[in-house]
């Protein structure tokens, strides 16, 4: 079974190669593409992902920065795989828990397998507290809308069987791709699971993007695709 591993990546120069070393020499899954997004770059992002040689890794290039979901639909439309798996570039996650995501579709368990930051044995270093009760929440509020009972939607590490993001129609460029897809595969009934993961979250200094105004755009998309769309 062919994995697609999806890299979106922005003003990554520091971390963007070790990344996807880390990427292509995990051992599992052994039969794997990876492919990464350029979503228009303004520092040397580009010219570090021109030295790329191995020959699982394909780089997209957005002419413009569009955002997180502009640049994971590029990716979906390029990939080839089974499995759809998402990978941030900022090495916060661990490719130690690709097994532990992988496995509940590979075994045909769900269709769907969310990673989560805060239950269960994986390591967690998170430096801001508001940053950890805005993801609770919006997590609620968007199980709220949804019925889920998810406990981190704006996890980083989201794995999808390929048919499923087929009959998804995404839209948000930005963060709320994060609400998007959770409102939309809540509405196809799809076999959705969480498995715990490890997270060390970096600092603003160290490159954070984030902001208190993807929080409030992720609160206006639960509430337009939980509601109304």
């Amino acid at each position: 079974m062919k994995i697609s591993i999806i890299i979106p990546v922005y003003n990554e120069q520091e971390r963007i190669l070790e990344t996807i070393d880390r990427v292509a020499t995990a051992p599992f899954p052994p039969d794997k593409e990876i492919i990464v997004i350029d979503d228009g770059s303004t520092d040397g992002t580009a010219t570090r992902l021109a030295s790329v040689t191995h020959p699982s890794v394909i780089i997209v290039t957005q002419p413009h920065n569009r955002g997180k979901g502009a640049a994971l639909r590029a990716g979906f439309v390029r990939a080839t795989g089974d499995i759809f798996l998402i990978q941030n570039a900022d090495l916060e996650y661990s490719t130690t828990d690709y097994p532990a995501m992988l496995m509940p579709i590979i075994d045909g368990k769900a269709d769907v397998v969310y990673g989560s930051r805060f239950p269960g044995n994986g390591v967690r270093r998170d430096k801001y507290y508001w940053h950890f009760l805005c993801t609770r929440l919006l997590t609620v509020s968007s199980n709220t809308t949804t019925g889920l009972n998810l406990s981190d939607i704006t996890v980083g590490y989201k794995v999808f069987r390929h048919e499923i993001i087929n009959r998804l129609q995404l839209v948000e460029n930005r963060f709320g791709f994060d609400p998007e897809v959770t409102a939309k595969i809540a509405k196809l009934k799809c076999r959705i699971c969480e498995v715990p993961i490890s997270y060390s979250r970096r600092t603003y200094k160290e490159g954070k993007k984030i902001g208190w105004k993807d929080g409030i755009s992720t609160l206006r998309c639960i509430i337009r695709y939980g509601f109304f769309d």
